[in-house]
């Protein structure tokens, strides 16, 4: 019997609707999806026992006599069989395609309408009344947007708004940022000789840096502090990458992220093992989760950054 495929998450987010927030993924298939259990609380379905995340519940709910005429065949089949995906952190959720959220909220609307609900159904009508208000009004800005072009300068300004919080205008002064216990690990898993007195290291722990650390803060800041860092004739920073985060937002963020990492670090017992943990638990902005690469692939793949790129820690 052939072993079943479960898709990966692929991108992540949330969807917010009124003041509802459902996890929602782009699978690796191409399914936009949402998790089930989050999507059928946000329906106002989270009492009453149920299992796979509430989708007994959802089902349940479905088949019943009161709303099951308003429901089409194909969305009682769906709702009967959810679908398998890995999320960002590796476990196995379940989920449903987006679209049956608005077909379902349709179904309870009609029932609602023509007086069919019970009583105790009323508010799961009130959800979904909501939700589709809050699809409208999504649907038509998103038309909108698409229709002249906008989307992109809006994906544009809100990285814009990301790099105003996290980039200061101002060169920060030098203070001691990546602790030694940070290089200590690092060359553990690389199989390193580590001296702490010694501030000459080899000109990949820079990109292995880069890597490790700004890819990572959050989205564009590692291409905005390489494009506005000058270099010297030699291609070398003229100074730290971490001195030109903002205070309050982008520093913070930094050494947040950098016990995270160490933490890693000190709970893995090889590079690989370590590799794998982080690109897992914190991933690089907009790259794919964690694949299962191997030693050689790693290597390669941190080695191969551009060549001018020599030392920009």
């Amino acid at each position: 019997m052939e072993e079943e495929k479960i898709p990966k998450a692929k991108y992540s987010g949330t969807l917010k609707i009124t003041n509802l927030e459902i996890p929602c993924h782009v699978l690796e298939d191409g399914r936009r999806v949402l998790v089930q259990r989050k999507m059928v609380n946000a329906l106002g379905m989270a009492r009453g026992g149920s299992s796979k995340g509430g989708g007994d519940r959802l089902a349940h709910f479905v088949s019943g006599k009161v709303v099951s005429s308003f429901i089409n065949n194909d969305l009682a089949a769906v709702t009967r069989t959810p679908s398998k995906f890995i999320t960002p952190k590796g476990n196995i959720a379940y989920c449903y395609e987006a679209t049956i959220l608005a077909d379902l909220c349709d179904a309870v609307f009609e029932a609602n309408k023509q007086g069919k609900l019970q009583s105790q159904q009323k508010h799961i009508a009130e959800r979904c009344e909501a939700l589709m208000r809050g699809f409208a009004k999504v649907g038509i800005i998103a038309l909108v947007d698409e229709a002249t072009g906008y989307q992109e300068v809006r994906d544009k300004l809100a990285l814009q708004k990301i790099l105003e919080m996290y980039i200061a205008q101002e060169l920060r002064p030098w203070i001691k940022t990546f602790q030694d216990e940070f290089y200590e690990q690092l060359f553990r898993l690389r199989g390193w000789q580590y001296k702490p007195l010694s501030v000459k290291r080899p000109t990949v722990v820079g990109k292995i840096t880069n890597d490790l650390v700004y890819k990572r803060i959050a989205p564009g800041v590692f291409d905005e502090l390489k494009k506005i860092t000058p270099r010297d004739d030699k291609g070398r920073t003229k100074h730290r990458y971490f001195q030109r985060l903002s205070e309050n937002i982008g520093y913070v963020k930094l050494k947040e992220h950098l016990v995270s990492v160490t933490t890693l670090m000190k709970a893995s017992p090889n590079w690989s093992i370590f590799y794998r943990l982080i690109q897992r638990a914190l991933p690089q902005y907009g790259a794919n989760v964690e694949l299962p690469f191997t030693d050689k692939e790693i290597e390669k793949m941190v080695l191969t950054e551009e060549s001018q790129t020599a030392n920009e820690s």
